[in-house]
């Protein structure tokens, strides 16, 4: 049989899934193992960016797409912040619809050897706040104490992720409603109002929650100002929008106090170094040919005689056509704008076949998903200045956990082996944080049926003492604080302590982006030209810093503090997600969709055809089960392999379909 080429635009997440599946993938019982790629065989991997992926492959910054790991001084050795995506959700490897956690993602670390390195991403039991201009814990709000917003039937007296609470209760309740993946895929499709609404509500009983605006819904149940401390409080701006309800009231649940993530003392972008070396020795052992093209993205894209016809252009003149190729099939690892900006090239090629990008359904298709801009900036500072005495809010992110490296430690202090035992065979223990030192020491003497000394104790809890994570959240543009603190590789280096000053999302993009020139500077390069996210992360100017300082300092000295209360940072950086290609941090459902069916077709899009049939796949978090999680970017991509590629899953998705399901 003739040699194949396949090819893959877009080495992000799901790209890089994609090929790295190809590879290690089985056939399916009863499958065409032709379909996989074979013995002489062609693999191309095309980005328009260029991730320092090797010593062979060096590029401009860490890889991952929206996934970017920012290390001090560009040095790996030295602590590092995370600028784009930066947790998981850790699945406890048990296969009912009830299990939580991000399957593949999960099982991607495992496989990669990653999972020694992975450690909770900690998030405080009692966030600090800074709202309308007051400084208060989430254990200060009471009925004697509200948050300084006016909501509805007391409202202000319970913390800000209550009003989410109220909002579902017309559908769902703690003790009913979906519970697995399997029933909230039914829930997007046939969910709808359960209770009894006042004649004064503008949405009813029975009506279908997918085409209602979230926003509507909010501010419908919970009035303006309650709308209005949910959205602030919660940190996420992105949350809160007009978005598709039925699905808002399950992704909303994980954002809210109390839920376990996960991250890799590598830095997030770590996995992606791992999966494209996995690649290589893959393509190396299956004798398969691996082209790797940086700098080169899809320009347009037909299909003629079940061949699939493209151009390329280079990033020094991305709109010009460089290059004029086929393929067997084509992957689209891309997002909605770097979509759209393909269909645009495809538009005004004249050179025939079939447009599929470009079909009327295929573009309504496309347009279910809402883009969501972000702005992150991180800095570095000699000193955790915010743990400092003298800060007059302090982050409330003091807690305790045992990972693999604080059970090693302990063992290189000769720590008993009947509690390091104890502790490594715990699910309980091991990578759970534990706010308070009496809780993890309680939990350790009742896993090994024996109690501490008090000297044992403090070489407990030294070790599994950690002060970081967060957040913190404000209503002023830096929006989310999280600490990172000193979690450099090289633990003799000098301390370097990161900060991610502002996570902020959908709202105060274009407030950060004035400050890049000053009063006296003019743009030059047109915002549609300017590829930062590819580029990487870049400085952050003086006034900018200014800025941050100045609202970081009422986040932690209060309202009218000095902005001089905040150290001026070693060095600082920001990405600006709203830029090219992404044009977005995250992704959204829009209301008036059937996402089930969005999900099914749109990952072939060619479905949407009447009579056609073209290898043209669009994989990525985009148009997902997990909007703005690796997560979903993997599992597009697998569907995609299993259902027209012949190849096994995984894991077992008997109890985990990796896409919505039809009725």
């Amino acid at each position: 049989m003739a040699s194949k080429t396949y090819s893959i635009f877009g080495c992000g997440a799901a790209g890089l899934y994609t090929a790295w599946r190809l590879l290690n993938g089985q056939a399916r019982t009863g499958g065409d193992p032709h379909r996989q790629l074979q013995q002489g065989d062609v693999l191309e991997l095309f980005d328009w960016g260029k991730y320092d992926f090797s010593q062979e492959f060096q590029g401009t910054r860490a890889p991952g797409a929206r996934v970017c790991t920012w290390h001090y001084k560009n040095n790996p050795d030295h602590s590092y912040l995370e600028l784009g995506g930066m947790r998981y959700s850790q699945w406890n490897g048990k296969n009912d619809g009830k299990a939580q956690g991000h399957r593949l993602v999960t099982t991607v670390i495992a496989k990669l050897g990653l999972d020694r390195y992975a450690v909770p991403f900690n998030e405080s039991s009692d966030p600090l706040y800074y709202l309308r201009a007051r400084n208060l814990y989430q254990s200060d709000i009471s009925s004697r104490n509200p948050a300084p917003y006016a909501a509805n039937n007391f409202g202000a007296a319970t913390t800000p992720d209550q009003g989410f609470a109220v909002v579902e209760a017309v559908s769902v309740t703690s003790t009913s409603g979906p519970s697995t993946r399997k029933q909230w895929d039914a829930f997007y499709q046939d969910g709808r109002i359960t209770a009894e609404l006042p004649s004064s509500s503008i949405f009813q009983k029975g009506d279908l929650l997918k085409d209602i605006g979230y926003w509507n819904l909010m501010y419908d149940q919970l009035g303006s100002e309650g709308y209005q401390y949910a959205a602030d409080g919660n940190g996420y701006s992105s949350n809160v929008i007009n978005w598709n309800t039925a699905v808002a009231f399950e992704a909303n649940n994980e954002f809210t106090p109390g839920n376990q993530y996960m991250t890799l003392t590598t830095g997030y972008s770590g996995m992606f170094h791992a999966l494209f070396a996995a690649i290589e020795q893959l393509a190396r052992q299956r004798g398969v040919t691996l082209q790797y093209y940086p700098n080169q993205r899809l320009r347009s894209i037909h299909v003629e005689n079940g061949v699939v016809h493209y151009t390329i252009a280079t990033r020094e003149d991305p709109y010009r056509e460089a290059a004029r190729r086929a393929t067997a099939a084509a992957w689209l690892a891309m997002p909605r704008a770097a979509l759209e900006q393909v269909a645009q090239g495809s538009r005004y090629d004249d050179r025939g076949g079939l447009d599929v990008l470009n079909d009327r359904k295929v573009k309504l298709y496309l347009e279910s998903a809402i883009m969501q801009p972000s702005y992150k900036v991180g800095m570095f500072f000699e000193k955790e200045w915010w743990l400092d005495p003298a800060t007059t809010y302090p982050p409330r992110i003091n807690g305790y956990e045992v990972t693999d490296a604080v059970i090693a430690s302990l063992k290189e202090q000769d720590f008993p082996p009947v509690f390091l035992h104890a502790m490594s065979g715990s699910h309980k223990i091991l990578n759970v944080q534990f706010a308070s030192a009496d809780a993890l020491v309680k939990a350790v003497e009742e896993a090994a049926d024996e109690r501490m000394t008090v000297k044992q104790e403090t070489s407990l809890l030294i070790a599994a003492t950690r002060n970081t994570m967060g957040p913190s959240v404000t209503d002023t543009p830096i929006r989310m604080v999280v600490y990172f603190g000193n979690n450099a590789a090289d633990k003799n280096a000098k301390p370097v302590y990161g900060l991610l000053a502002s996570y902020d999302d959908e709202t105060f993009t274009t407030f950060w982006r004035e400050l890049e020139l000053g009063p006296n500077e003019e743009r030059h390069v047109p915002i549609a030209d300017d590829i930062q996210p590819l580029i990487g992360p870049r400085k952050v100017p003086d006034r900018m810093v200014k800025m941050l300082r100045k609202q970081l300092a009422e986040l932690h000295f209060g309202p009218n503090s000095n902005y001089a209360d905040v150290p001026e940072p070693l060095e600082a950086a920001y990405v600006d997600w709203s830029l090219p290609p992404f044009r977005a941090g995250y992704h959204a459902w829009a209301a008036h969709y059937d996402v089930a069916d969005v999900q099914q077709k749109i990952r072939k899009p060619s479905q949407l055809i009447d009579g056609k049939d073209a290898p043209i796949f669009i994989v990525g978090e985009c148009y997902s089960n997990d909007q703005a999680w690796v997560e979903g970017a993997y599992c597009t991509a697998e569907s995609v392999l299993n259902d027209f590629f012949d190849i096994e899953p995984l894991i077992d998705d008997s109890e985990y379909p990796f896409i919505c399901q039809p009725r």
